[in-house]
This record gives structure tokens, sequence and C-alpha cells, in this order.
């Protein structure tokens, strides 16, 4: 042999590919996982589910740490790894991100047509609340798509890289034996306020992280009738898209058709009965957490009742001459008013506050009333921000104190307050007076215009002085609500303080919980809302509160009336839920 006809040995690398050309013509198939980790592969693909069940047991570090791994060993474009992970174990970040998608929840149903929203209000579509972990994916969008790259052509791959880490995580997680739930209830920007995201980080939505409190065969919206898994042939297609007659199906739209151990107790407890599991419907939800807050065992409970006058009545917004708020008080001491007698019937004691009503003291109510001036709203704030703090803090003693109870319901009686709770909505809420300006008790379409006229111009006035109005809920209270709203907004957290459930009434007192939820998120985790009122803007209201009512009845009754029914059908699903049969597992 000549030394041209040598064969040298190939130079084979000491990192990277270490393969020959040769070797990988003669075995196409020789880069394959071994059967038993392709099956264990398929089988996790397979077996993936979107969790919302938890088990409050803590999650082992090393088995986050391995999770969080996979995830960060997904593809990503230009190996860019746009990916951060936020590990949130905040219990108030939790009850923050659970009150906005309750929230978002109600909105979407409200868009769908009335069958496919009660459709969707039976589903549970998170687990912020249960989940032991959340886990915030967010994509950092900061650097400029023509420095990475492959995202110069696709500009959003940064994000479907994201993607791929999600996807990565749920796999790990569920070979772990970890549920894993991906939320996307939220709208982007509330979420991103929520971590204090910069601009240029996105969030991909929250995932729930835990051991799951349910193993389901099947995909939950297949099991629940929501949609089917479409056929692998009707999305597959060949070289290109075909003409309309061949065309695979348009994806249906889904927006047409739309402390932890304690509330997974409360629904071990409820997977006992002898009865369809959410049997009772909202029903079951509402007593599930009453249950949670340790209040299974209630039979009883209290109404509290806040009345105030409100000088805006002088703008001829009411129907009513402003004495009838205080006639109306001393009838509910008497125990012959509407309100004092649905509580009476339903089994409930009754607590007066005398907020603000002219005339001689009444005896036999809590007076808890400003001490400052009081305004029309439209040209002078309705009260003043000393006497609302004071009112509220006032109101969290009463709420503590009452709180013991187990159930309070909360209702009012202020003659013109439907016009102080649209101004206040239109404060809180961001909304323009058309939305939430309704008629009130008897108002006719002339009334009307001047209720509308009324809420623009107190809204006008108070923005010009305090132009973040928005974002300052006390302050928003001061110039812009109503004493008995105050006491009441106190009322439901220091009632919350006491670990009981709160049951609201109208458009008024669900606005005064609006507060309270926005000064102390958690409060909204203790609320139950009894009633949707015929009040224009009471549906916004409960939407942002992501309180579903136990009631629909088109009541324009307020004195409590619709919280205190409600508590009695909260009172009848506790007596059921503690009567019925127990199975043997």
């Amino acid at each position: 042999m000549t030394p041209d006809e040598r064969v040298w040995p190939r130079p084979v690398p000491l990192v990277g590919d270490a393969t020959a050309a040769s070797e990988r013509a003669a075995d196409p198939t020789g880069w394959a996982l071994g059967t038993e980790a392709r099956a264990g592969l398929y089988e996790a693909i397979g077996v993936r589910r979107d969790v919302r069940r938890f088990r409050p047991d803590p999650l082992p570090d090393e088995v986050l740490q391995r999770v969080l791994g996979a995830a960060h060993a997904a593809p990503s474009v230009g190996h860019s790894q746009p990916w951060r992970f936020l590990v949130v174990r905040d219990p108030e970040i939790r009850d923050r991100a659970a009150v906005l998608t309750d929230r978002e929840r109600l909105r979407q149903a409200a868009g769908l047509d009335a069958d496919a929203a009660r459709r969707l209000l039976d589903l549970q579509l998170e687990g912020v609340r249960e989940a032991p972990l959340g886990i915030v994916v967010c994509c950092d969008r900061r650097t400029p798509a023509a420095g990475v790259l492959g995202r110069a052509t696709f500009p959003d791959a940064d994000l479907w890289s994201c993607a791929a880490a999600i996807q990565n995580l749920w796999l790990a997680a569920r070979a772990e034996g970890l549920g894993l739930g991906w939320v996307t209830l939220f709208q982007p920007e509330d979420l991103a306020e929520l971590f204090g995201l910069p601009d240029g980080v996105v969030t991909l939505g929250w995932l729930c992280l835990g051991w799951p409190d349910e193993r389901p065969p099947a995909p939950g919206l297949e099991r629940a009738g929501w949609s089917r898994r479409l056929a692998l042939r009707d999305v597959v297609l060949a070289d290109r898209w075909p003409d309309d007659a061949g065309a695979p199906p348009v994806p249906p739209s889904r927006l047409r058709a739309p402390d932890q151990p304690a509330v997974v107790g409360a629904r071990d407890e409820a997977d006992r009965l002898l009865a369809v599991p959410g049997s009772l419907g909202v029903l079951d939800r509402a007593v599930d957490r009453a249950i949670a807050l340790g209040r299974g065992a209630a039979t009883g409970g209290v109404l509290v009742l806040a009345a105030a006058d409100h000088p805006v009545a002088s703008h001829e917004v009411s129907p009513y001459d402003p004495t009838i708020t205080g006639d109306l008080l001393r009838a509910a001491v008497a125990g012959t008013s509407l309100g004092a007698t649905a509580a009476r019937t339903v089994g409930l004691g009754l607590r007066i506050v005398d907020a603000g009503v002219a005339g001689e003291p009444v005896p036999g109510v809590t007076a808890l009333r400003p001490w400052g001036l009081r305004g029309d709203l439209v040209n002078t704030p309705g009260m003043t921000v000393a006497d609302t703090r004071r009112l509220v803090e006032a109101g969290r003693g009463l709420g503590r104190e009452v709180g013991t109870t187990g159930i309070v319901a909360l209702g009012e009686i202020g003659v013109a307050n439907t016009t102080v709770a649209a101004a206040l909505a239109c404060a809180l809420l961001g909304a323009n007076p058309d939305e939430v300006t309704g008629l009130g008790s008897g108002a006719d379409a002339a009334m009307l215009d001047r209720k509308r006229d009324a809420v623009s111009a107190a809204l006008g006035r108070a923005r010009r002085s305090h132009p973040a109005l928005d974002d300052d809920p006390l302050t928003a209270l001061a110039e812009l609500g109503g004493p008995e709203l105050a006491v009441l907004a106190g009322v439901a957290s220091g009632a919350a303080q006491a670990r009981a459930v709160v049951v609201v009434d109208g458009f008024a007192v669900s606005l005064a919980a609006l507060v309270a939820v926005q000064l102390e998120p958690a409060v909204q985790a203790c609320l139950i809302a009894g009633q949707r009122s015929r009040e224009r803007g009471h549906v916004l209201v409960l939407e942002h509160l992501g309180c579903e009512p136990l009631l629909d009845l088109r009541m324009r009754a307020g004195e409590g009336v619709g919280a205190s029914l409600a508590t009695g059908l909260l009172l009848d699903g506790l007596a059921l839920r503690r009567g019925t049969a127990r199975v043997d597992f």
C-alpha cells in the first residue's frame, strides 16, 4: 500500500458530536431514545392535563428546581432564553391575583349567550387560591427583534420560546406527579401591574403548580362537554392550504361558548356527600366558601344596616323626600321595616348604624356619624378625608365584633344613594356615567337625565381636584361616596378579619365591598354576592368583585333585603351540607 492509499483514522472531537456521517447513514434511527424512555415520553404527553384543583401540601424545593430546570432547557429563538420565572408564594399577591381571575371570569360570561354563560360559570377555570405555588412566566422582549437571530423575520418567536418553556415545565411536572394549570383569566396589563413589570416585559399568564386534587382521565373542558379533540386527520394538511371546500374546520371560539388547606378541606368534605358534585350550583360554591372560612356550623348571623342622608338629593335625583331615610331608620329599629322583617324571617340579628341621618338621635342604634362638613358631590366633596378614614376604621371595629356570629349581611338605607353609588362606581371602575347610572327606585326619564348630569359634574369636579382619583379608593370614597358606604366598607374588612362570611346586598353595598377589596384584596375571599339588582351598574361592580350572585330577582328594595334572603339560602345550603348522607370511601 502506497502512502497515498493509506486510510487514516477519523479525528474525533473531544467535545460536541462524535459521530461520523457513515455511522449516521448506517443507522438513521440511532439517535432515538430507548424503548422505555420513548414510551415514558409519549405517556407523559398523553396524560398531561390542565389541573385546577390542588392539595395544600407543600412542594419540595428539589422538585421545583427540577421542573424549572426542564423549563429552562426549552428551545429558544437565537438561543435568546427570553423567559423569566416569577415564583409566587406571597398570599397577599395570590389574593390580588384571585380577585383578577374571578373578575375576568364574570366578564367573559357576560359576553356569552345565557346557556353558554351558565356552563362557563359552572366550570372551575383556575386554582390560584388553592395551588401552593404560582409561577408567572414572563417574556423579556426588551432586546430589539433585529438583534436576535431569527426574530427579525418572526418578531414573536420569543413568545413562542416562552410557550415552549411552559410545555417543558408542564410535562416535567406531570412526570413528577404534579398538577399544573395555565391560567389566562387576566387582563395582561393588570397582571403586569401586580408584579411591577417594566415596559417591554410581558406575561404569558399564571401557572398554578402543586400536588393535584384531581386525576382527570381526559381534558376538563372535554369532560364538561365544552369541546372535543379534533381528529388528527382534520388538522394535518398536505403541501398547501386546501380550497374552501376541503378546508379544515375553523377552530371554535371559546369566547362565544367561553388559605389553601381550608379551601381544599371544604371540597374534600363535599366530595363525601351522597350527591352529585356541584349539584347545588352557585349555592355549592357559596357553601364551600363558608366552610373554608370555618363557618360550616353557622345557623344564623347578623344584618348590619347603615343609614345616611345625602345632600345630592337637592339636585332632584330621587322621587322620594330625604326625610324617608329617617322614617325607614326608625321603622328598622321598631323591627317593622322591610329589611328588618327580612332579617328576622331568615333568623338574622339586626345591628343598625346611624351614619348621618338628620333629626334627633334614634335610641337603639349605633351612631357612627361624620364630624365634618358634608357636600352635595356636584360642588363639594361628600365627606372630609378625615371623616372617611375614621368611619372606615369604626366600621372595621364593628365588623370584627359582629363577625363572631359567622355570617354578616350588609344593607343600606339612604334616599339618593344610587346617585352616590353611580358617581363612586365611575371613579373606582373607570366607567362613564352612562354605563352605571340607573333609574333607582321610581325615577322617570327626566330624573334619570338629572342623575347622569349630577354624576358627570361630580366626577369632573373630583378628578380636577385629584387627578389620580381612580387609583385612590379612600379619596374616591371621600369625594364621591357617603358615610354609610364608608362604614360598610369598614364592616366588610373587619368581618373578613374575623373570618366571617360577608353577604353583600345591592349596588351601593357592593361598592362599599369593592372599596374594602381595593384596600385589602383578601377581603374578596370572604364575600358572597347576595343578589344582582336592577341597577344598571351593579353587574359591572359584581364583575370587578369577581362575585357571582346567589339571587337575580330584579330587586330595588335596598335595606339589606336581598342580602338577608340570600343569607337564608346560604344557611339552608349549610344545613343541607351538614344533613346529607356521606359515602364510605
